[in-house]
């Protein structure tokens, strides 16, 4: 019996991690949180000062040491500094073949697995772009159809997480769908999904004349959440000129990265598409990740392209070479760059309640 019991101490102690050597909750990303991780075989949570719990492990934390000694197995990721930690924002032009922009997001996936990227976000209507009316509401699905669980796959394979924005979520009735960005955590998971709320009813000069609406329901919440490169804020193309939501992502959420899944027009694009980022980025002091639908769509449709990865201070930090080809930008979020912008230029201090404004006579 003593044997047996030695044998089990002994069992114990080779599945112990030793957690004495780990950062900061800022070098986990994720102040205030339950982070669990993989070791393969098994689950471990790492408790921070909450008693929040998520419920698919992931791999990214960051450690000054990590002793197992067990069967268990660390998978090798490139090194980086322990207070950044890359993304990638993905460029292409889609088509209405599911199949074929399948595909190219499998490959792009690949591309930024190689880059050491941990997130990588796609554009708006990354799976379909409809050639005639019609066509989005009938291939609309719900988020468990066989469409977004494709993508689950690929994220759980691929052991990355991504941003999708505008999957075509079926809507409440047969006329309508959702323009609905997805996250899904490297375990396959959807850990959170958005409605787009501002919906493209616009007559565009020189261009033609959009009506969402007519087949989109707008979503009514604001979403934001946790991940391992930071809290993300989630918002989809016209969004973008709203500049109230990114304001509550920032202020009431406690955003970091705002995510602007798009596919603005080309006339729009080229007046206003880098202003408005950059504007976002600098008057919310968060990173802005754009990805964009570029290029020539079907005869009717053209996006401007040019994604974008823009840091706190405004200045464009990731970009394809060529505004229209199909790729991805990387760039390293830099956790301390937030903290220090944030700090010299404390606009969540002095910024005024809304009380105020309401009281203010005009």
């Amino acid at each position: 019996m003593k044997t047996n019991q030695n044998n089990k101490d002994k069992n114990v102690k080779r599945k112990q991690i030793l957690f004495s050597q780990l950062t900061s909750p800022k070098d986990l990303f994720l102040s205030n949180q339950t982070m669990p991780f993989c070791l393969h075989n098994y689950r471990f949570f790492v408790k921070l000062n909450s008693n929040r719990t998520l419920p698919c492990p992931i791999r990214h934390a960051r450690f000054t040491s990590l002793t197992v000694q067990s069967r268990a197995t660390i998978s090798s990721e490139p090194a980086m500094a322990s207070n950044s930690v890359r993304v990638a924002a993905a460029q292409m032009t889609s088509i209405n073949d599911l199949a074929a922009n399948f595909a190219t997001c499998s490959r792009l996936v690949k591309e930024a697995v190689a880059e050491g990227a941990k997130l990588v976000c796609f554009p708006e209507s990354f799976s379909f772009i409809a050639d005639k009316d019609g066509e989005s509401v009938n291939i609309a699905e719900p988020l468990d159809g066989p469409i977004m669980q494709q993508y689950c796959s690929l994220a759980r394979e691929s052991g990355i997480w991504l941003s999708l924005g505008g999957f075509q979520e079926r809507g409440s009735d047969d006329e309508h769908l959702r323009n609905t960005h997805v996250i899904i955590d490297d375990c396959g998971s959807i850990r959170s999904s958005y409605s787009k709320i501002h919906l493209f009813d616009v007559d565009v000069p020189g261009g033609r004349v959009y009506k969402e609406s007519s087949f989109t329901e707008p979503g009514k919440d604001i979403v934001s959440v946790d991940s391992p490169v930071g809290r993300l804020g989630l918002s989809v193309c016209y969004d973008l000129r709203f500049p109230e939501l990114y304001q509550q992502l920032r202020f009431q959420h406690e955003a970091q990265i705002l995510l602007v899944p798009s596919a603005f027009t080309k006339i729009t694009g080229q007046a206003h598409w880098e202003i408005l980022l950059r504007a976002r980025a600098i008057e919310t002091q968060c990173y802005v990740i754009a990805a964009a639908q570029a290029g020539e769509h079907n005869d009717k449709r053209e996006s401007y392209g040019d994604t974008l990865i823009i840091d706190p201070w405004g200045t464009v930090v990731g970009r394809l070479p060529d505004r229209i080809s199909t790729g991805i930008a990387v760039a390293d979020i830099d956790f301390s760059l937030i903290d220090s912008v944030r700090a010299k230029i404390p606009i969540a201090k002095q910024r005024k309640p809304l009380d105020f404004w309401k009281a203010t006579s005009l």
